[in-house]
């Protein structure tokens, strides 16, 4: 009963006054402005041409070092600007890609995707832009796309750091798995009061704040546009991606100075409300899980931050940049 009340008074405080409704977005995010100039990276994959949006920020006194950055899967390269502001005033230029079927990015009708793909296209445009090296930092299912990059292009990747990833367990294990077609028809459902009450009570531990609104807002604009069955059937084979293709198993392959950045409060599981009560209380423990998985990345170093979710450099920005821009230094 304790529970049920509370996700009611939680998606009522989602709802509530003081929320003005989202504007519609078409799949492109043209009608919203990020932070830097947006270029697009033309190129042709599995019989498409298709546009890779990015952000390259350059430092006024460059070092001569790059940090990419890879987004979440709820999110685009937008939600990175402090991060870049913070990078590129200490000498780094910062790469910021959203990938295919995200952001401002191609959504494709018809695409095969795996994290395989989505590296070999990160990569390619890295070589467009003449950059051999540079550290790769992943949130989310960016973290999974990370470990993935640095697993197939250990020479180009000079550091690796996952803030809060996904896939440090296998859900298929524990989870039933679901077609690509039901994935489709719960992002039909989606609305703008459900995704902010979902971001509360997920992201946020039930502390909402006015800065989280424009995050939520930009899913929430897509529900409202013509293009939000596109939008749904992109992220449906997004979310196939990341259930079925784990990089749980290769941490000890990794041979780069890794980093993990853990907000401890986090619980997030793909698929666990389709799990078993018992099975669903074990999932998503990143109190337990990132000590794990340190464990099993050779040489790495974690940085917990307590009382946190799922977005430390959202939610506790300082506690996050710190630890990052001294292990970038090192």
């Amino acid at each position: 009963m304790k529970a049920f009340l509370f996700w009611l008074l939680a998606g009522l405080a989602a709802a509530g006054p003081g929320w003005s409704q989202p504007r519609p977005l078409d799949a492109r995010l043209s009608q919203y402005t990020y932070p830097y100039p947006v270029d697009t990276f033309q190129f042709s994959s599995q019989q498409q041409a298709l546009a890779m949006a990015y952000m390259r920020v350059k430092p006024a006194h460059p070092t001569g070092k790059n940090v990419l950055l890879l987004h979440g899967k709820n999110f685009n390269g937008a939600y990175w600007k402090t991060t870049i502001a913070a990078l590129v005033a200490e000498g780094y230029q910062v790469i910021v890609p959203d990938q295919i079927g995200f952001g401002k990015s191609t959504k494709p009708r018809h695409f095969q995707y795996s994290f395989q793909e989505l590296a070999r296209q990160t990569k390619a445009l890295l070589d467009s832009l003449g950059i051999e090296q540079t550290a790769v930092l992943g949130h989310s299912m960016g973290g999974m796309l990370a470990t993935r990059f640095a697993l197939m292009y250990p020479q180009a990747t000079t550091k690796l750091i996952l803030e809060n990833p996904i896939g440090l367990e296998d859900w298929r294990r524990y989870v039933p798995y679901q077609p690509v077609m039901a994935w489709y028809r719960a992002e039909l459902k989606q609305t703008a009061a459900g995704i902010r009450h979902y971001q509360l009570v997920n992201y946020y531990g039930g502390q909402w704040q006015p800065a989280y609104d424009e995050w939520a807002d930009l899913l929430a604009g897509w529900t409202l546009h013509p293009d939000h069955p596109l939008v749904a059937w992109n992220a449906a084979l997004t979310y196939d991606m990341i259930f079925t293709q784990p990089v749980v198993y290769e941490w000890g392959q990794l041979t780069c100075p890794t980093l993990l950045i853990i907000g401890t409060r986090d619980r997030t599981a793909l698929g666990k409300d389709r799990a078993s009560p018992e099975q669903a209380a074990r999932l998503g423990r990143y109190d337990l899980l990132g000590r794990r998985t340190q464990r099993a990345i050779a040489g790495s170093e974690l940085v917990e931050i307590p009382g946190v979710g799922h977005l430390p450099h959202i939610e506790r920005f300082e506690a996050f940049i710190i630890p990052l821009k001294r292990f970038l230094k090192k």
